[in-house]
């Protein structure tokens, strides 16, 4: 049956190829073909072609966009950072291994940062119920500076950009194994903005922040919220960790609109972390952030990628997991990874494609409601955070 022009999409995904054009080079971790496979396996399982799914036209975003988040002589910065000094670049982020400066920089950033925005808008305007740019969640460029393999903020921008708009309670929550650093940092004085940041202990790993105490700044306390993981926390203690500290803000916040930075590098797979996550789990929590969306933000959804550097086995599955969530159109965990797409891969990576959608793990966790363990590291973790910012919202810290 047609849609009438005001009845909502029920996802929207800004897409083109423009998007792949964010190649930091052949030996980066961040290589787009991680997006390009997944699209294509989204693609090829039915997902994007589905009568309730509309992808839609990349435009990049304008200085004025990007100056919600960051400082307008970084922009020229990057704009022409071909030409500048390599020390003068050097302190705004630039000229590492994470950070090369590459030939268009400035356009493949603002190319990301517009799919952002595009989707922020349809999802609160009503276009769409969810939105999704699987290319985007670069979480840590920060105003004037480059990190993390990030150079502009899209989340960030897209949070502020919603801002504008209007919106009075957006809540943001990050499960890539990295701290949020950039986006915490753009909102840590803004209590219209509650951030939720799920990541390896910063005593382990980049960017060496998201503590327990760092809880927001005067007038915004307990609305940064950061659960540090023990490395090899697996998929039940991780969605224990969840469980206890997620679904609680969320309630108590009742966000307009629910972002969520959907990195997958948690997996026991990624080169660059130490968490032991199934598919299974990344899949769980992706399916418990949609309903947190439907229960508390009425059904406002934006989706945003993220990390994530086990390029075939791992990425292309859980984001196409995360894309099929967004459209009402569950993939079940034994489907079979479709051969148009097996062959697609061997021909693009040479690499052997998983055969299916799952990790064949059972992604089962305790209730943090069902007891506290002191001996458990990653109890002390949960309790470390439910301490620092429950008692901000009213809300209990003890299980």
């Amino acid at each position: 049956m047609p849609r009438s022009n005001s009845e909502p999409v029920r996802l929207l995904i800004p897409w083109d190829e423009t998007l792949l054009s964010y190649d930091l080079g052949p030996d980066h971790p961040l290589a787009p073909v991680r997006v390009e496979l997944t699209m294509a396996l989204a693609r090829d399982l039915g997902v994007l072609d589905a009568p309730d799914v509309e992808v839609v036209p990349v435009t990049p975003a304008t200085d004025e966009i990007l100056e919600l988040v960051h400082d307008p002589a970084y922009i020229t910065v990057v704009r022409n950072a071909l030409e500048a000094d390599p020390a003068f670049l050097r302190r705004h982020g630039f000229g590492s291994p994470d950070n090369p400066v590459v030939p268009g920089l400035h356009e493949s950033s603002a190319f990301i940062a517009g799919a952002s925005v595009r989707a922020a808008e349809a999802v609160w305007t009503g276009e769409a119920e969810h939105a999704a740019n699987m290319a985007g969640g670069l979480h840590h460029a920060m105003r004037a500076r480059a990190s993390g393999f990030c150079v502009y903020n899209d989340a960030a921008i897209a949070i502020a950009h919603l801002l504008e708009q209007g919106a009075e309670r957006v809540a943001y929550v990050d499960v890539d194994v990295h701290h949020g650093d950039g986006v915490q940092a753009a909102f840590y004085d803004d209590p219209r903005v509650l951030t939720i940041s799920l990541h390896e202990t910063p005593a382990a790993l980049f960017p060496g922040t998201g503590r327990p105490d760092e809880v927001g700044a005067k007038g915004a306390e307990g609305m940064s919220v950061n659960v540090a993981l023990p490395p090899d926390t697996g998929d039940a203690q991780w969605l224990r960790a969840f469980d206890a500290v997620v679904p609680p803000l969320l309630k108590q916040f009742a966000p307009e609109i629910l972002v969520t930075q959907l990195g997958c590098d948690s997996h026991f797979l990624d080169p660059l972390a130490h968490l032991e996550l199934s598919i299974d789990a990344q899949r769980t929590a992706i399916a418990l952030l949609h309903d947190l969306a439907h229960q508390h933000a009425d059904g406002k959804w934006l989706l945003l990628g993220g990390g994530g550097y086990a390029l075939v086995d791992v990425v292309p599955r859980t984001w196409t997991h995360a894309l099929a969530e967004a459209a009402h159109r569950p993939v079940p965990p034994t489907t079979e990874t479709p051969q148009t797409w097996r062959d697609f891969v061997r021909t693009r990576t040479a690499a052997e494609p998983p055969a299916t959608m799952t990790d064949g793990r059972p992604a089962t966790f305790l209730r943090w409601t069902d007891g506290y363990d002191p001996a458990a590291p990653i109890d002390r973790a949960i309790r470390a955070t439910r301490t620092a910012v429950f008692p901000e919202h009213g809300l209990d810290p003890q299980p």
